[in-house]
């Protein structure tokens, strides 16, 4: 039996399974099972009111999820499923309040990761529906982009029985594009890889820009934070660390820790270079937030959230 196949196994019997997506490092268990969710929350140390996203193998497993999906929900999915992108959709009798947080809604998502979706279609063929998997770290901090970042965040708190498997690093190291589709226009709720330029270009769908607020992963305005203080767009000093474009010089004394030369290579460095701070002791970390749109998009709300 593969590892993968092993993972599925322990899924199906209530334990849990760190697993690389594009995104980040998930932290997943059986979407059907009560105590094997409420044990997600424990590791994680997460409000249960606080939703959590469904993984599933394909488009086709949404309908087990969710009911009444518009048209423009299923052509998003369409364009960009495998993909960084949860759908917020009506929920159906299957997506209990232990997985939506008690609200009428569901979130789903197929990652674009050969481990996740392998990992999904083992556990589908064992009778699983979903896997829930929020990111695999403690609730607030930075999210894993690597499976020894997992193991350093919260192996210590996983039993024997659970399992991290190993992916390789993150390819997009930021979380998914969150998007409501529960109204007659879709709306982006969390910024991600997939930008709403990209939506509009490649499906020709308009986005809302507001409506009734829904709790979604990584809403809250303190989040993706490390122990190092983040300041961004200021002047980096001695002793301070750096996460700037490649194109910024390092100032004497400043201890460098990312140099991305794109905004794709800052999104994938940025976690990454968060947690080397922490590693480092050091106790300021400032940050120069690429301009623009697409993906900077979402790398400034994740660091103006790490800033809170």
């Amino acid at each position: 039996m593969s590892s993968i196949q092993q993972a599925a196994v322990a899924l199906k019997s209530g334990q849990l399974v760190a697993f690389p997506t594009e995104t980040v490092y998930g932290l997943g268990a059986d979407a059907e099972n009560p105590d094997a969710v409420a044990k997600i929350y424990s590791v994680k140390q997460r409000p249960t009111d606080h939703p959590l996203i469904v993984h599933i193998a394909d488009k086709d497993a949404a309908k087990k999820w969710a009911i009444e999906i518009p048209q423009y929900a299923l052509q998003l999915a369409d364009t960009f499923w495998p993909g960084p992108m949860t759908l917020i959709l009506k929920r159906s009798s299957l997506a209990k309040d232990f997985i939506t947080g008690g609200q009428d809604t569901v979130g789903l998502r197929v990652p674009d990761h050969p481990v996740a979706l392998e990992l999904l279609r083992s556990f589908s063929q064992l009778g699983g529906n979903g896997v829930a998997a929020p990111s695999a770290n403690l609730f607030g901090r930075v999210s894993p982009t690597s499976a020894e970042a997992v193991q350093s965040e919260i192996g210590s708190r996983l039993s024997d029985a659970d399992l991290i498997l190993e992916g390789g690093d993150s390819v997009v190291g930021i979380e998914s594009t969150i998007i409501d589709c529960t109204q007659s226009r879709p709306r982006i709720l969390r910024p991600g890889a997939i930008s709403a330029e990209q939506i509009m270009t490649k499906t020709n769908l308009s986005m809302l820009d507001s409506g009734e607020r829904i709790r979604v992963s990584g809403a809250m305005e303190s989040h993706y934070s490390p122990r190092a203080r983040v300041v961004l767009n200021d002047e980096a000093k001695p002793g301070d660390g750096l996460i700037a474009s490649a194109q910024i010089a390092t100032p004497p004394q400043v201890i460098r820790l990312a140099a991305p030369t794109t905004d794709e290579e800052y999104a994938q460095q940025l976690y990454a270079a968060l947690r080397k701070a922490d590693q480092l002791g050091i106790q300021r970390v400032v940050a120069i937030t690429p301009a623009g749109d697409g993906i900077a998009v979402a790398i400034r709300d994740r660091l103006r959230k790490a800033s809170s």
